[in-house]
């Protein structure tokens, strides 16, 4: 069969061949340290919603790499963050993962050394004190933390990138979709066998959709031809006129939201657009460790945490309106299920893709056209490790 000739004007994909990462940049644990280090430490980091922490001194612990961090809500209502890290001699301020403190104080475990819920050093367990201690210079070492819509953000740097650039759209641009008014409805989490670039390779292209999801690829039949947007296909202008979902996106006739049947199974938030109405997904990625999807009647928040070179949590959020968590009998399945099922799948050939790579003579592979946020992800990775 012969190729198709390429129009490059307004089509989105690659007309030239493109090497990807190196092998090696998925399974090399100097690569890995070098990517905590460069990436994972310097940018905003999605944590958990603030509703886990709503309560006055409500904490909670969060490890990444080698870094533990301490969030705590302080009396106030100002969510404060800390490394995990008394200043002593560098014991960890708290076992537990959650809880809340039973007193306006953070105190060590190990030598009682006793802080406010501010990180300031209050007082130490010592019989007196040398000569020239004083409590003023031993607060807490403070992490960057930023609540937004709802959702929790650290970053380990006090000079993060500026917030609003952390996402690939206007931070303004889920609005209509008010979620800091919105509650968990459901969680699922899995310990995937890959490297998290691999992860957000797959996230970033379709061409598996067809073999990989065919629920998800029968709900949006451009994702069954491989595509994600309609000038993915080189030959996008010969149907510019077909209103068909399959050429121009959204979901299949009938269908009113991400889930089993098409269905809607919550209450359709009533400030979204006729366009996003009619799309019903709007993607808004954070990276390294985040992305949102708008759903019609729910919103979908994916996080992203390495644990080693080979290893990455996934952790799925389902959010809902207070009316629709408070009908009778609520069901959530048709909704679960079906993302549940798109999101197992993904991690499965995450797995395959990770498995795969190991091979002696494989130094790395190539891109294909339809790949190009891909491509765009591999530079984003070279220019983070490259920044000073």
């Amino acid at each position: 069969m012969s190729t198709p000739e390429v129009k490059t004007e307004a089509y989105n994909g690659l007309v030239e061949v493109t090497a990807s990462l190196p092998a090696e940049a998925y399974y090399d644990p100097q690569q890995h340290e070098l990517e905590l280090q460069r990436i994972w430490y310097r940018n905003w980091i999605y944590v958990c919603r603030s509703s886990e922490l709503a309560k006055a001194r409500a904490f909670r612990t969060f490890e990444l790499g080698r870094q533990s961090v301490l969030l705590v809500r302080d009396d106030q209502g100002v969510l404060q963050a800390f490394h995990n890290t008394c200043r002593h001699r560098g014991a960890a301020l708290c076992r537990e993962h959650e809880g809340r403190l039973r007193t306006g104080a953070i105190v060590c475990p190990y030598h009682a050394w006793i802080y406010d819920l501010q990180g300031n050093l209050l007082r130490t367990s010592s019989k007196c004190t040398p000569s020239g201690f004083d409590v003023a210079d031993y607060p807490l070492y403070r992490v960057s933390v930023r609540e937004w819509s709802g959702f929790v953000f650290i970053a380990f740097t006090d000079r993060p990138p500026p917030f609003e650039r952390l996402f690939d759209l206007p931070l303004n641009r889920l609005d209509a979709w008010n979620m800091g008014a919105l509650a968990v409805g459901h969680v699922l989490t899995k310990d995937m066998q890959c490297n998290w670039k691999i992860f957000w390779e797959n996230y970033n292209e379709c061409l598996h959709c067809p073999g990989v999801h065919p629920q998800l690829s029968s709900l949006v039949p451009i994702y069954g031809r491989g595509l994600l947007e309609e000038r993915d296909d080189p030959n996008w202008s010969e149907h510019a006129a077909d209103p068909d979902p399959k050429y121009k996106g959204g979901l299949r006739a009938g269908a009113a939201s991400w889930s089993l049947n098409g269905d809607l199974t919550g209450v359709a938030f009533p400030n979204l657009s006729e366009e996003d109405r009619k799309l019903a997904h709007l993607y808004m990625t954070g990276l390294p460790s985040v992305f949102i999807v708008g759903h019609v009647d729910y919103v979908r928040v994916v996080r992203l945490r390495p644990l080693g070179p080979e290893r990455t949590e996934l952790r799925v959020e389902y959010l809902f309106s207070p009316e629709t968590l408070a009908r009778p009998g609520l069901d959530l399945s048709n909704v679960i299920q079906f993302t549940n099922t798109v999101m197992t799948e993904d991690a499965e050939v995450c797995e395959l893709n990770q498995r795969g790579l190991h091979a002696l003579p494989h130094a790395g592979g190539v891109l294909m056209p339809e790949e190009y946020v891909v491509r765009q992800l591999h530079e984003w990775v070279r220019s983070e490790l490259a920044r000073p």
